[in-house]
């Protein structure tokens, strides 16, 4: 009888330790990485695929809080999607959950310096081995979705462009550099970044022959998709912003 309990008790733990190691083996390996930026060494997360060749990549770029947990993790579900994923740390290394705080650094943050810093993650991604230089895209929230379009402006190689709630220019001289498709999530109650701002966004852009497409959210305001958003998060909302945003990468990077 104990033999058996104890045989039963080695396939149990057996089971557990197989669980646990395909759950590791199918995890995307993380890191810090540094590279080189005209303003001097940028570091960044990086999260890439467990399947080996040549992936898709993404730029990813962080709220004004800086590169919290909840980007992170993200990043960590972008690889798990199939992309090497790279989020960039536009602070050096300075991080918040004050509002007041937030505000200051991205007041702080020189725009030309952050456009720099993520055209240097570009080429990063570009120059590794297991990524197609040719399809790299990028996405970012709130400050860092205005800098995922700015990336698109100032990079003409960028495949595809996610911008969740970020500043919009319209500018058509601007807009007019973009090579890349660009998807779009929006709240509608979102007093930054109004539904007339993001209308006249793609205005120009259609006058333009560009690729977009944007969708408002009536109900969300602004950072609808981070759940640390306590008053602010829609879970229904920020779930399908996600599923357009994978299927548009999907269709544009894979």
């Amino acid at each position: 009888m104990k033999s058996a309990l104890r045989a039963l008790l080695l396939l149990v733990a057996f089971g557990i330790a197989v669980t646990a190691f395909g759950t590791r083996a199918d995890a995307p390996k993380t890191e810090t990485v540094q590279f080189s930026a005209p303003d001097g060494m940028v570091s960044g997360f990086l999260a890439v695929p467990a399947t080996r060749g040549k992936h898709p990549a993404l730029v990813v770029v962080h709220e004004w809080w800086g590169l919290t947990g909840w980007v992170k993790g993200e990043t960590e579900k972008f690889a798990q999607q199939g992309y090497v994923a790279l989020a960039v740390d536009l602070y050096r290394g300075k991080v918040t959950n004050d509002p007041m705080e937030a505000h200051e650094l991205m007041r702080g943050l020189p725009e030309d310096r952050a456009v720099s810093d993520l055209k240097a993650a570009f080429n990063y991604l570009a120059a590794r081995k297991d990524v197609e230089p040719g399809r790299i895209g990028s996405v970012g929230w709130c400050m860092g979705g205005g800098f995922s379009l700015q990336l698109a402006i100032h990079e003409p190689r960028l495949a595809a462009c996610v911008v969740n709630y970020g500043a919009l220019p319209t500018d058509a001289a601007e807009l007019r550099r973009i090579q890349a498709p660009l998807l779009g999530n929006f709240g509608g109650l979102d007093r930054g970044i109004t539904p007339d701002d993001v209308h006249a966004f793609e205005k120009t852009m259609r006058s333009l022959n560009k690729s977009v497409d944007v969708k408002i959210y009536g109900d969300a305001g602004h950072a609808f998709e981070n759940p640390t958003n306590a008053r602010g998060y829609r879970a229904a909302d920020a779930a399908d912003a996600w599923n357009r945003t994978t299927e548009f990468l999907r269709k544009t990077l894979k």
